[in-house]
Parts: structure tokens; C-alpha cells; sequence
């Protein structure tokens, strides 16, 4: 059985024991602050996130700055994007009693972690992971250490703080199977300090972009989280569809249009095939107005919570020190574990 398949015959058990006791686990997840988040981020993982809160489990949030700098030579917008990750989680209702946000570069002693294990890992193996192998052909750029061992950098996070959860989607496996790699081959190395965490597959639908590919900030194709209504209409005035006046759903041969309509559809809890027969003949000037209105009137609650949190002074930079202050106390104890393990107490 391959992972996926593996992974996918263990959720029912697994949600089945996180939902009998909540309390007992602990999740962790986290964003690249490469740009503002953006429609995909909020239904494609914050929603989750919300969801498992909400339901008594523990999360940590890192805001991954260091990973900023794999392909990028220098993140002029860093602070800005940290800042607007964490109004927009918050916005969607994370709790900063509940939930932990921390910076990379505010906990050494996660970082530390990375040094052992990459001792546990073949060259090899890293180059054989999917997104180092997606992020190196769309920078086109040399390969850097740093973005070679990013999935090292990503076990490190999930098991400085003994997450248990990591919920993924199917492109992200091969992430958390290299941290339960890692986790296994310490314990046999030098004992069992790190438990082996279990991926939890979401149920997110796949968020398209403007263009019909995978909705992302690098592709210029996403509807930002911070941007205004008037802003939104304008990027969605922008979207390329095709000259073919009455409307239908056909992701393969029409992904614009269709990528407009699944839009609307997510937003508003439709199917996009009823939208489309709605439009009709009415062409991409009515679609374009309904994929805004339904994006708009979606995202105006977010919005104007978002608003009223940017307002408060200082938020966010409490809810950073006192998440990067917790962070800091489990990794020092983490690492001290790893350093008697590892017979490197003198």
C-alpha cells in the first residue's frame, strides 16, 4: 500500500480518537510568509485550523521567516507579511489563548534541531522530495542549502514541540513521512525522545486560481485576504477567460471560466455547474460580476475583523512575544532531551 492509500485507510481511526479526546493532542502547522495570505489559505487550511481549536486541540502556528529566504535573496515585505498572517488567522477566529503563533527566527533552539537531524537523512533522500524539487524549477535559480534541507527545517518544527498532528493535503506527505522517518531513526539511534506524529489528511477542496491552476501567491493568480472589495473586482476584471459566450463548467477545457465559477461556488456553498446554467448565455461580463459579488460578500465579515484587529496597537506583537516565549521554553527542554540522548551533556 502506498502512503497515501496508507494514510488514507488510518483517518477514520485517527479522527475517531482525536474527536474522543481532544485534549490529548496537538497540532502543528504554519505558514511561509512569501506573500499575504490569500481565498486558498483561508479555505484550504485556517478553516481546519479553526475547526480543530475549536474542538479542544492544541495549535502552534510557526510563521516560517527563515524558509522566506530558500529561494529569495531578501524579503522586503517580511515584517508586513508576518504581521498580516497573523491578523488574518486571528480574523478567522484563532485564539491566541488557544493557539501558539511563534517566528522561526525567535527560537534558536528549534533551529539547533536541524543539525542532528540531517545526520539522520541521505542527500538523496532529500532531493527526492517533491516540493524541493517544485520550488527549485520555479525559481530557477541554483539550488541553496537551506531550500535543500527545507523538509529537514519542517521535522524540526513538528517535533521540537511533539506534535502529534500535522494536517496536510496529499501534495505535503512526503513532508510529514520524512519527519516519521526522522523520528523512527533517532529513537533507533539514540533513543525514543520523539513520538512518530501522524499526517491528517483535510477535507479541503482544491482552491483554483484565477487562471485555473492551484491558487498561489507566486503565480500571481490569488485574491488576497487583505485586499479591499474594489481591489478584488479589479483582479477579477483582470481574469482571462475565453471568447465562447454561454457559460459551462469544464475545468480541462475552459479553466478561466471555470476557474471563476468554482470560485463562486466555494464562496457561496453551490455547486459551480448550477451557477453556470444561472448565467447562461449571459458571457464573462456577468460571470466576472457574480465570481465578485459571491468573493466579496464572502470575505466582508473577515474583513472587517481583520479591521478591527489591526486597529488594537501592539496585537499582534504581543500574541508574537507571548507565542514566541512558549515556543522557546518546549524547544530549550526539547533540545536539552535530545542532548542527553545524544550523550552531549558536559
Amino acid at each position: 500500500m502506498d502512503s497515501y492509500a496508507a494514510t488514507v485507510a488510518r483517518m477514520p481511526a485517527l479522527r475517531a480518537a482525536v474527536a474522543a479526546d481532544p485534549q490529548r493532542h496537538r497540532v502543528l502547522t504554519g505558514e511561509r510568509p512569501t506573500g499575504p495570505l490569500h481565498l486558498g489559505h483561508l479555505l484550504g487550511t485556517i478553516v481546519e485550523r479553526v475547526r480543530l481549536q475549536r474542538s479542544g486541540v492544541e495549535i502552534m502556528v510557526v510563521l516560517a521567516d527563515y524558509q522566506v529566504t530558500t529561494d529569495r535573496d531578501v524579503a522586503v515585505h517580511l515584517r508586513e507579511y508576518v504581521r498580516g498572517a497573523v491578523l488574518d488567522q486571528l480574523a478567522a477566529g484563532l485564539d491566541p489563548q488557544a493557539t501558539t503563533f511563534f517566528v522561526h527566527s525567535a527560537v534558536p533552539a528549534l533551529n539547533q534541531l536541524l543539525l542532528p537531524f540531517l545526520s539522520l537523512v541521505s542527500e538523496a533522500e532529500l532531493h527526492r522530495n517533491p516540493t524541493v524539487r517544485a520550488e527549485h524549477e520555479l525559481s530557477g535559480r541554483a539550488l541553496s542549502g537551506l531550500m535543500l534541507t527545507y523538509p529537514v527545517h519542517q521535522a524540526a518544527d513538528i517535533l521540537f514541540c511533539k506534535a502529534d498532528l500535522v494536517p496536510v493535503g496529499k501534495d505535503q506527505l512526503p513532508h510529514v513521512e520524512l519527519t516519521r522517518v526522522i523520528a523512527r531513526r533517532f529513537a533507533e539511534r539514540y533513543g525514543p525522545v520523539f513520538g512518530v506524529p501522524e499526517p491528517m489528511l483535510t477535507d479541503a477542496p482544491d482552491i483554483p486560481g484565477l487562471d485555473g491552476q492551484k491558487m498561489s501567491k507566486s503565480r500571481g493568480n490569488a485574491i488576497g485576504l487583505d485586499s479591499t472589495a474594489d481591489e478584488t473586482a479589479a483582479l477579477i476584471r483582470r481574469a482571462r477567460t475565453d471568447g465562447e459566450r454561454r457559460i459551462t463548467f469544464d475545468p480541462q477545457g475552459r479553466p478561466g471560466v471555470s476557474a471563476l465559477l468554482s470560485t463562486a461556488a466555494l464562496c457561496t456553498g453551490r455547486a459551480p455547474q448550477e451557477i453556470a446554467e444561472e448565467i447562461g448565455d449571459g458571457g464573462s461580463g456577468l460571470l466576472k460580476k457574480v465570481a465578485t459579488e459571491a468573493v466579496n460578500t464572502f470575505l466582508a465579515p473577515h474583513r472587517a475583523r481583520r479591521a478591527e484587529l489591526a486597529a488594537e496597537p501592539g496585537l499582534v506583537e504581543d500574541v508574537l512575544n507571548r507565542g514566541n516565549e512558549r515556543a522557546n521554553m518546549i524547544a530549550s527542554a526539547t533540545l536539552d532531551e535530545v542532548r542527553e540522548a545524544m550523550g552531549m551533556r558536559y
